[in-house]
């Protein structure tokens, strides 16, 4: 059972996604919103954390396995977009396309530049792109674009949390909670940081290998 909780969190995750479309499209409390998004991340935190630790037996992980890191990145997105939508539509309507608009057409826009296409990935660019060029001026853009997607949700979630009708009491306890959660999660989940992606640790190891041949041929 172990070896399929990294799973069951992701399929966790995707019901609080859609609770949040749910909510954005139906009408919701804020500070509903704000606990649903909050129980979404962190199952995203611990997702990884499971599947390093319980892993499957080598050659005997299920077929469905092989897309682990596409469906846990849509899952990521979903959760991501349902807060957006949530917010733009039930929290304030014009900050949301601000923040969300501004930060999704920067996001395209890099993209389009680090991996020569929209939506790439580090094993999958084009040559041209700063990718094919420069892998660790690549990843450096991709984290300093990550941490800015951080600050924004944390600005987004901290918002909806303050638009909520509970007292001020409640969420200055719920800040609390989460400034918690948010150090904890930085600091032990530190690899997931650095990481681009799950293949971004193989790809600069080759890379630094390359570099170390070339410079004993020199």
């Amino acid at each position: 059972m172990k070896k399929y909780l990294a799973d069951i969190l992701v399929g966790i995750r995707l019901i609080f996604a859609a609770a949040l479309f749910v909510m954005a499209f139906a009408g919701g409390e804020p500070g509903v919103g704000f606990l649903v998004f909050v129980l979404g991340e962190l199952t995203d935190a611990f997702d990884g954390t499971c599947a390093s630790r319980w892993p499957f037996p080598a050659g005997k992980a299920p077929k469905y396995r092989r897309y682990a890191s596409k469906y846990d990145m849509f899952a990521d997105m979903c959760l991501g977009v349902g807060m957006a939508l949530f917010f733009i539509l039930q929290v304030d309507f014009v900050a949301g396309w601000i923040i969300c608009g501004g930060y999704a057409a920067l996001a395209l826009v890099s993209d389009f530049f680090i991996y020569g296409k929209i939506f790439g990935h580090p094993d999958d660019y084009k040559k041209w792109s700063i990718m094919g060029h420069n892998f660790r001026l690549a990843k450096a853009i991709v984290l300093a674009r990550r941490r800015l997607y951080v600050a924004l949700i944390g600005l987004i979630a901290g918002w909806t949390l303050f638009a909520s009708s509970w007292g001020v009491i409640v969420k200055v306890i719920f800040t609390i909670i989460a400034l918690i959660i948010a150090g904890f999660l930085w600091r032990f989940l530190t690899q997931r940081r650095q990481n681009i992606s799950r293949d971004a640790v193989e790809i600069e190891k080759k890379l630094s290998r390359g570099n170390a041949k070339i410079q004993t041929k020199k």
